[in-house]
């Protein structure tokens, strides 16, 4: 099986690194765009840790930041290990290197199972929970043709066209992505899926804590998961509103391909598929629409440099010396509840971009800041 391009030597994280990386995401307000910019700036975890409570501060929170313990993360840790799982860092070699090129991938992956297969290019299939018998044949088609094309298939383990896909994979290669944390599969029936999953060729991946019990607000988020480690995605069958339709249009988002089957428009498990079908999407009646589509970007090499690094111990500390008030001030008054991009606030305030940025952060951390797909920001409108 191809693993699309020759592969390059990641970042390998100390355990030190990774317990302060793991407090550093678990910690109040800090996502993946967050994390990565306090590294950023501060060049390490550790230090970024210790600039949280002062820039929250100077962002005005209303109360002090949580930041997660030392304790907090050595805990989840033990957990993983003792679940067979691994916290995989966003530079590390087992990281999927499609997700890695993602804006917003998450900075660890809890991940389980034959990690070797993360590299390989993959195709998402997904598709409606209450899926007719047609429509689960066909993804399990798809499923095994792309298998046996060198594709691992992604999905996400729910209910109907998952399931399908995900069995029909056993043997070539399946990534399981799930909404709560690798301990927290949903739904119950299968639960020994996830099993044949990661005691087979295949892989569990979230991006939630040991423990997390998936809410349905996390299912987004594991969509975009889907979205990001997928070249491309198939949409078998989806009602309108449905989450494959966010999987679909993240993908796009993320400049995958598309694909859509088409169906009866007599049948509501269809009216998503076909409206893809309108905005673009391809055409798809077969596995071949896929796997033609696909093989000129498969070996494509997505392993770039990491996203995030660590640097040695030789980068000057970065100064946390707080920005004037005017600067902060004129950075306000440029905000709004609109999502603009962070170029736009430096070309309009005319500051330095590590001033903005800096100031962005304190906003962030107190709360104050909403990030937006694209890189956007906007101020929130609660003060």
């Amino acid at each position: 099986m191809s693993s699309g391009g020759a592969r390059r030597k990641g970042i390998a994280l100390t355990d030190k690194q990774r317990i302060a990386w793991l407090r550093l995401i678990r910690s109040d307000n800090v996502g993946p765009s967050t994390f990565r910019d306090l590294i950023n700036h501060f060049g390490s975890a550790e230090a970024a840790i210790a600039a949280l409570p002062e820039l929250s501060r100077r962002g005005g929170a209303a109360r002090a930041i949580r930041v997660a313990s030392v304790e907090d993360a050595e805990r989840e840790l033990g957990l993983a290990d003792r679940l067979g799982a691994r916290l995989v860092g966003i530079g590390e070699d087992d990281y999927p290197p499609a997700l890695r090129q993602t804006d917003g991938a998450p900075p660890l992956l809890a991940m389980k199972g034959d990690f070797s297969i993360s590299q390989h290019p993959s195709v998402g299939i997904v598709g409606s929970r209450n899926a007719s018998i047609s429509g689960a044949k066909f993804a399990a088609m798809m499923a095994r043709d792309c298998g046996q094309a060198g594709y691992v298939v992604t999905s996400g383990l729910a209910r109907g066209i998952d399931t399908a896909a995900h069995r029909a994979s056993l043997d070539t290669g399946t990534i399981a992505v799930l909404a709560g944390g690798l301990d927290q599969p949903y739904p119950p029936e299968n639960i020994d899926l996830l099993r044949q999953i990661t005691d087979g060729s295949g892989l569990a991946v979230s991006e939630m804590p040991l423990g997390w019990e998936p809410r349905a607000r996390d299912f987004p988020r594991r969509n975009r998961l889907i979205a990001g480690i997928s070249l491309g995605v198939v949409v078998v069958e989806a009602a309108d509103r449905s989450g494959s339709l966010i999987t679909a249009r993240m993908a796009a988002d993320f400049g995958r391909l598309v694909f859509a089957v088409p169906g009866s428009p007599l049948d509501p498990r269809c009216h998503g598929t076909n409206g893809l079908l309108k905005q673009g999407a391809i055409v798809t009646t077969g596995s071949a629409d896929v796997i033609e589509a696909l093989a000129p970007i498969s070996e494509l090499d997505a392993h770039g440099p990491p996203v995030i690094e660590e640097p040695g111990d030789d980068r000057p500390p970065f100064s946390m010396l707080p920005p004037e008030q005017s600067a902060r001030t004129r950075i306000l008054d440029a905000l709004g509840p609109t999502p603009v991009e962070i170029d736009d606030v430096i070309r309009h305030t005319e500051l330095p971009a590590s001033t903005v940025y800096l100031v962005l952060l304190e906003l962030d951390l107190a709360g104050r800041l909403h990030r937006h797909p694209g890189g956007l920001v906007s101020l929130s409108m609660i003060d």
